[in-house]
């Protein structure tokens, strides 16, 4: 199963998400079985790991941050079986990048991780990048319980 995770700038949340996602499928023994990546649907940071806050907050919970930033194009929905977007922003500039071919085929591919998350109560994963550290322990929060239940969903799929 092929998995990629999207924010703005694949910098704060979607590498985190990546990494978090990657940590649970290795405690599991399940890693084997998921191939999992992360983008930015901007250009911005191209090239760049992982903020380095972000990288000091996952670091403190035994989480690396390997990734570095891309930006989403068109052959990630062939490539990948599912896209998993960070807020209704990045949800829309994902289908953007199809200017309407085949969206109504495709769309079921994007999911957005807020979907998994029901402890927060929150209808989008917020972006960290201006906050301080309370931002991006939230957002690891955040992740990993919907990290959980993706991979829980994903198994019965």
């Amino acid at each position: 199963m092929k998995v990629l995770f999207v924010c703005l700038g694949n910098i704060c949340r979607s590498p985190a998400a990546e990494g978090v996602f990657l940590h649970l499928l290795n405690e599991r023994g399940i890693s084997d079985k998921f191939t999992v990546d992360s983008a930015g649907t901007s250009s911005f940071h191209v090239g760049e790991r992982a903020d380095p806050r972000m990288r000091e907050h996952a670091l403190k919970r035994g989480i690396e941050l390997p990734s570095r930033a891309r930006q989403f194009i068109r052959s990630d929905f062939d490539q990948f079986d599912w896209i998993v977007v960070m807020d209704n922003s990045n949800y829309e500039n994902c289908l953007k990048v199809l200017k309407g071919e085949a969206e109504e085929e495709l769309r079921p591919k994007l999911i957005k991780m807020a979907s998994f998350t029901p402890k927060t109560g929150l209808a989008e994963v917020p972006d960290p990048y201006y906050g301080g550290a309370a931002g991006f322990e939230q957002v690891l929060d955040i992740v990993t319980e919907g990290s959980e239940n993706l991979i829980e969903f994903l198994l019965k799929q």
